[in-house]
């Protein structure tokens, strides 16, 4: 299959380097050149424009940073829908708002074109090894052709509905994410300053009624668990700077239908001040460097 890749940072060169080893024909762009080399160097074809893209793509995949990104990309000028075929597939694997990407969805469906809104879980270490889990929206038919593509990218591919519902999922999903990583911080230092040590309360935790993703493969606790980025000075991983913008998609989509989320609200309001103060880069498991008070 002919594909165009959009999106080569952290995330998108894993899953454009597994496009490419199940022998896909990848071309790939992103405006940071070495970027682009390291693709060429995993086995993809350089594009130099959006143009180079779609032309005779059948599916084009995208992972950018923000909604007007991925509309510029698709719907701007000059953009993909510029020069695809009709009855391309658009995969956005980017987390935006909801609302943008049933914008998104409605401009591909009138000029002609298949979208879903495919987010992604599971952080640069999935995205590497093709084990992400991919949330995604839009019709039937899209799903259906978007699924071999992303059963190439992902371990668990879920339809949750309707243009829009893979935002959905990622929003509230990465919300519960980041309310439970600063309780397990806070548990976890509990335990320490009363004398059991990390380990420990790990073992019994992580058993008991306690236990959550969190903890069990995300440890912000050093020690636990080997991989965590709490063993690697909190390098991430998934960064604070990420965990933030997806904290402030989850109070965007709540303040506009009334939804309560006083736990996520907090939990935006300690992302932010771990980014206001400079930790923007921190893997979002660090916030235990700020409940213990080291930062």
């Amino acid at each position: 299959m002919k594909i165009g890749f959009i999106g080569l940072g952290n995330m998108g060169a894993g899953m454009c380097a597994n496009l490419v080893g199940a022998g896909h024909d990848v071309r790939a762009f992103d405006l940071n050149a070495e970027a682009v080399a390291a693709a060429v160097a995993a086995g993809a074809s350089a594009a130099s424009s959006l143009a180079e893209v779609a032309d005779g793509a059948e599916t084009v995949v995208t992972m950018l940073p923000a909604g007007k990104h991925v509309l510029s990309v698709y719907f701007g000028d000059g953009g993909i829908a510029s020069h695809a075929a009709a009855g391309t597939l658009f995969i956005d694997c980017s987390t935006i708002s909801v609302d943008e990407a049933r914008e998104a969805a409605g401009k591909a469906s009138d000029g002609g074109f298949l979208m879903v809104d495919a987010p992604v879980s599971g952080g640069t270490a999935a995205a590497n090894a093709g084990s992400l889990t991919f949330m995604v929206g839009g019709p039937d038919a899209a799903f259906e052709r978007a699924s071999p593509v992303l059963d190439i990218m992902g371990a668990n591919v879920v339809h949750a509905g309707g243009a829009g519902n893979g935002q959905v999922a990622k929003i509230a999903n990465n919300m519960l994410l980041g309310i439970s990583m600063i309780g397990t911080c806070e548990a976890f230092n509990l335990a320490e300053k009363l004398g059991l040590d990390a380990q420990t309360f790990f073992d019994i935790s992580s058993t008991a009624s306690g236990q959550c993703w969190s903890m069990t493969k995300y440890c912000p606790s050093p020690g636990p668990v080997p991989a965590a980025p709490s063993n690697n000075d909190y390098q991430p991983g998934f960064a604070v700077a990420m965990m933030l913008k997806d904290l402030r998609l989850a109070q965007q989509a709540a303040g506009g239908i009334d939804a309560s989320t006083p736990l996520g609200a907090q939990a935006e309001a300690i992302y932010a001040k771990l980014d206001e103060d400079g930790f923007a880069g921190l893997d979002f498991s660090g916030v235990m460097r700020r409940v213990r008070g080291e930062i």
